[in-house]
């Protein structure tokens, strides 16, 4: 997961290594820096607290416009802290408050009452792409790179990604989320992921000038990102341009059909795009495939509350083993052991049952142990992780 030669976009202030969230107070706005550099800024239950805490009680004061949310050093965020998860491991499920707040956190800015700004720098992953894809204005610069590359470690595309991932262009969100294929910041603009391009020697002077402001709505804030609006055009070589070949290839019924049609397509065209697709998708743990294309097709019909709601089932059972055990042999083979020799069980997607499937999907026996999100009837920032 780790991009070397990303360089810094504005020079970091000193912070203090024990704090995970930092506010800074400028105008109207709220500045909060994801501070963990040292471990790409990946999400930890303290960050989550925090950013929670904050977030709440600034959708309610009246003095605050809008929010700006970036992270500190060369990265936003990597995703969640998977040496956490694989430290736990599935006989203690204190992993359920991380996953729990994680989720309706998720929720509560997707519906976020106010103008929600990320400044993607460096790398925007998994998790860290659920804390901001659904914000008002996203911002990439040409050192930006997205990916979502949880199929290819035993789990699925998730923190609401089902949701976004469906609605991009034909079939690039499956695409994306089976291969875990990055993009840069120019793709992310051009296929819809970030609302602006800003170069990356343009970030200090459109933070200055967002610290200006007096009003924080929409309009506002918009007005000044716009002006700092300055997209590059996509590499000749993006897969982009494969767009008609994905929609084709990836609408297949199965994943199984998707491999099937890769295999005859590069039989025919011996395309390199195509034999490093077969190449990913084949190395990758095929339940986290099956997961992750059944999920991302769910969520083509669902609201982003129930996607919420049912990846949440989905992550829980992939902590606890219900049907595999892949998604900690994926964090041991790429995170901790880093040998890439993973052992997956089952070894084909081919050997994925139904059976397997519905286990995942299937509600909780004790409806409290679901994700529990507000009504439109309840206060804004109810249901909040109870440890019991």
């Amino acid at each position: 997961m780790v991009v070397a030669n990303l360089d810094q976009a504005v020079t970091q202030p000193q912070l203090p290594a024990e704090t995970e969230l930092i506010i800074e107070k400028k105008g109207v706005g709220r500045f909060a820096t994801m501070n963990r550099p040292r471990v790409l800024n990946c999400i930890n239950l303290p960050m989550l607290e925090e950013i929670a805490e904050a977030y709440e009680q600034w959708e309610e004061d009246d003095s605050v416009g809008f929010i700006v949310l970036k992270g500190a050093g060369r990265v936003f965020c990597a995703g969640g802290d998977l040496k956490t998860f694989y430290g736990l491991g599935k006989s203690d499920e204190s992993w359920t408050a991380m996953v729990y707040i994680k989720y309706w956190l998720d929720y509560h800015i997707a519906t976020f009452k106010k103008p929600l700004v990320a400044i993607w720098h460096g790398l925007v992953m998994g998790g860290g792409a659920g804390l901001s894809v659904t914000g008002t204005f996203r911002v990439a610069t040409e050192k930006t790179i997205f990916a979502m590359p949880e199929a290819g470690i035993g789990l699925h595309t998730d923190c609401g990604a089902s949701y976004w991932l469906s609605r991009l262009s034909g079939f690039l969100g499956d695409y994306l989320g089976l291969t875990g294929h990055r993009l840069d910041g120019a793709e992310m603009y051009a296929c819809g992921l970030a609302t602006h391009f800003v170069p990356l020697q343009s970030l200090s002077e459109l933070e200055k000038r967002l610290s200006e402001l007096s009003i924080g709505d929409d309009a506002s804030v918009g007005e000044v990102i716009e002006s700092f609006h300055n997209p590059a055009p996509i590499s000749p070589t993006s897969i982009l341009h494969k767009q008609a070949a994905i929609n084709r290839l990836f609408s297949k019924g199965t994943v199984e059909e998707i491999v099937e049609a890769l295999e005859a397509e590069l039989e025919e065209t011996q395309e390199t795009w195509v034999k490093e697709t077969l190449k990913t998708l084949r190395r990758s743990s095929p339940m986290g495939l099956a997961v992750t294309f059944k999920s991302i097709r769910t969520g083509r019909n669902e609201s982003q509350a129930d996607t919420l709601k049912r990846e949440y089932r989905l992550t829980i059972n992939a902590l606890k083993g219900t049907a595999t055990d892949d998604f900690y042999e994926g964090i041991r083979s790429i995170v901790v052991d880093k040998d890439n020799a993973p052992k997956w069980n089952p070894k084909s997607i081919q050997e994925v049952t139904q059976e397997q499937l519905e286990s995942v999907f299937m509600p909780f026996k004790d409806a409290s142990k679901e994700l529990q999100l507000p009504s439109e009837h309840e206060p804004r920032w109810s249901k909040k992780f109870v440890k019991v």
